[in-house]
Formats: C-alpha cells, sequence, structure tokens
C-alpha cells in the first residue's frame, strides 16, 4: 500500500511469509456515548482480565491481576452502555484464571458495578473442584457452591456449561437433572450457556441436542431468563430461537456472525453476549444507538464492518481468541502491556496480530489510532521487524 501525504499513522503489517507491506490507521470514528440506557438490545461483553505485567502469570501460576486496570476496563464498557459478563471463558476460566482469582473477580466486578450503576452477570461453573471426574450429586453441590457465592456478591448468573457435568453425563435425563437442581436453587432467573467445541473440546456432545435444552428451560418456568448460544452456527441459533418460550432470551455468542443475529429477522432477534464486544465497545453501542433510533440501516453500516475483525480474533483454534482481545485493549490503552495471565499472549503469531491491526483499522475499532501506531511499532521492533 502506497501511503498518501494524508497519511497520518503508518505502520508495517507483517504477512505470513514473512514480507511486509505499509498502512495507515487512519482515525477514530466520531462515536459517542449514550445519554440513555440503551433500549432495542440487551447487550453484555464479556470481558477479560489485566494481568501485572511484572508478576509471574506464567502458565501453570496462580492469576496476579492487576484489579486497578480490570476494574478500569469494566467502567469503560458500562459507560458505553453495555453489561458486564465476568468471570466467563473470555476472563480465561479453565485457561489461566483459577479458582481464587474467579471469586475475587466476582466479588471486585459486582461491588464495582454496584458504584458505578452497570449492570453485571458472572459465569457459575464447577471449576472449584480439583478432581476430573466426580458423580452427578458432586456436580450438582459444586454448582450450587458458587451459584450461592456468586448471588451473595450481587451479580446475575451465567449458568455455564460444566467439563464435570461434559464427563459425567451419561444421558439427557443426567443434564436434566442436574439442571432441574441447580435451578430450583438460584434466587433469580438466570441464563443457561451453550458453549461449543471450538470454544472449548471437552465439551463434545455437551446437553445432546436442542430438545434437551428445551425440556431443562420448559421444566424452570420463569427461572431461566435466556440463553446464550455460543455454537458459531446462525443457522442453529435461529432454529432454537424460534422455539424458546415467551420471554427467554437468546443471547447470540456467535462471535462470527452477530451482525444479522442481532439485527432479526423482523418477528424475533438474538441479543448479545459477546467476546468480541469487549473489544467493540464503541462500535457495539453506537450500533445499537442507532437501533433505538429508528435506522437499522445505521446498525448494519457501524457493525457488519466489525464482523471480519472478529472472525480474525476468533479464528481457529477459537479458544485462543482471549489474546486477540487483550492485544486490542492494549492497543487501545486500556492496559499498560500486552501480557495475559498463563502466558496466553503467546498464543497467536505476529502475522495474526498483524491482521488484527488491519482490520481493525478498516472498521473503526482503533480508539486511539496514534498510540495504536506507536505499540505496534514497538511490538515489531522487539521481535526484529524493522517499521
Amino acid at each position: 500500500m502506497t501511503l498518501t501525504a494524508t497519511s497520518l499513522h503508518p505502520v508495517t503489517l507483517l504477512h505470513p511469509d514473512g514480507t511486509t507491506t505499509v498502512a495507515d490507521l487512519g482515525e477514530a470514528p466520531a462515536f459517542e456515548r449514550p445519554s440513555t440506557p440503551l433500549r432495542s438490545r440487551v447487550a453484555y461483553a464479556a470481558a477479560h482480565v489485566i494481568p501485572k505485567p511484572w508478576a509471574d502469570n506464567v502458565p501453570g501460576a496462580p492469576a496476579d491481576i492487576d484489579w486497578e486496570a480490570t476494574l478500569a476496563f469494566r467502567r469503560h464498557l458500562w459507560s458505553w452502555g453495555l453489561g458486564v459478563a465476568d468471570a466467563m471463558d473470555t476472563a480465561q476460566r479453565n485457561m489461566g484464571l483459577d479458582a481464587a482469582a474467579t471469586r475475587e473477580l466476582i466479588a471486585r466486578s459486582a461491588a464495582e458495578a454496584r458504584a458505578a450503576g452497570g449492570s453485571i452477570v458472572a459465569g457459575v461453573n464447577t471449576d472449584h473442584v480439583d478432581e476430573r471426574v466426580i458423580p452427578l450429586d458432586s456436580v450438582i453441590d459444586a454448582y450450587k457452591q458458587q451459584l450461592h457465592f456468586t448471588e451473595d456478591a450481587g451479580a446475575g448468573v451465567v449458568l455455564m456449561a460444566s467439563r464435570h457435568l461434559a464427563r459425567a453425563a451419561q444421558t439427557p435425563g443426567d443434564y436434566e437433572r442436574v439442571y432441574r437442581e441447580v435451578l430450583e436453587a438460584a434466587a433469580a432467573p438466570v441464563v443457561l450457556h451453550w458453549l461449543g467445541t471450538a470454544f472449548d473440546p471437552e465439551l463434545e456432545g455437551y446437553f445432546g441436542d436442542a430438545d434437551t435444552v428445551l425440556r431443562i428451560i420448559e421444566a424452570a418456568g420463569d427461572r431461566v431468563a435466556g440463553i446464550k448460544l455460543s455454537l458459531l452456527d446462525a443457522e442453529a441459533e435461529v432454529a432454537l430461537r424460534a422455539r424458546l418460550p415467551h420471554g427467554v432470551r437468546m443471547f447470540t455468542g456467535d462471535d462470527f456472525n452477530y451482525a444479522g443475529l442481532i439485527a432479526g429477522d423482523g418477528e424475533r432477534h438474538s441479543d448479545a453476549l459477546l467476546g468480541a464486544f469487549a473489544a467493540l465497545a464503541p462500535s457495539a453501542s453506537a450500533a445499537i444507538q442507532a437501533l433505538d433510533a429508528g435506522s437499522p440501516e445505521a446498525f448494519s453500516a457501524i457493525l457488519e464492518p466489525t464482523q471480519a475483525l472478529s472472525r480474525q480474533v476468533f479464528a481457529a483454534p477459537t479458544y485462543f481468541y482471549k489474546t486477540g482481545v487483550a492485544f486490542l485493549a492494549w492497543l487501545n490503552g486500556h492496559q499498560e502491556a500486552f501480557s495475559m495471565v498463563g502466558g496466553l499472549h503467546a498464543a497467536r503469531s505476529l502475522p495474526h496480530l498483524s491482521e488484527i491491526v488491519r482490520l481493525a483499522a478498516a472498521c473503526g475499532a482503533l480508539e486511539h489510532p496514534e498510540l495504536a501506531a506507536r505499540r505496534w511499532r514497538g511490538l515489531l521492533a522487539v521481535n526484529g521487524v524493522e517499521s
């Protein structure tokens, strides 16, 4: 790419074959924070955690989190009118975030939400249990322990898919029994979570099929507020959405196809609970503000271009998408170092990150292009790539 006289933030892009080109990051779009709550869609951004850059956040070590920066990032999301979905897989559950750090994250984020007037839900799982295989009764008890802790902290509940349950369940009836007993213990309606194998290969065969999920929801009555579907299958989401009981929301977790699913088909739409929205808060907010103003065309014009970026961030192996979310947070000035708990910042290659830079500039996802350019040039220099 040839730079013009108007180029303001030139950067080098690195390709998989080692060649380079030069591009300009342009200017940030002039999105404005909402002055009133978003109305037409419910939208949660699944937030990541920010480690202390000088701490021993190596693979296998307990997470040492920069709480000031982590909570400031949540305030950033709330300032754009989004809710925060915390302690989910974006926060590196089962990929660096240990049980003690998970509990502290939920408690701190829930307290911050109360202070900021922000909406928060948090993941409930069984992952504090050290044993790999446990019986169904123990799965139920483990779920209840986290459920009560999260409710006592003041966060809404997202009942996450459990690896322990995936190993222990032999029939659809096993899933129905576990969810029935856990939901009966809930003090308020919860959101279920169906996580596909692209995000966690250990969840192969979870639930079995959509019929099992529907039986669980129907048996729970008003104890299920919605379900987050993270199968990366838009047709499956639309089909299940059409079968949900009245009042049960579909929260899309499809980071490949969210724009059309949130827009809907004229009769039904999906709300959002997305890791992608943590990286795209201004764009996500501006798009929903456009819907609130009665402009679906503006909604599409803002949000559809971001999907190319999201598909790169969530490219296979998809469970390493957290690296792209943290990378964009670093480029946008929300953390001082490109580092992650468990050393996960090393999970993506420089050419992969370079493509994120290009696509983020193309869709307006760089909040401070000058800062992003400076940081990207520095990362390339450290890795021996001349700008």
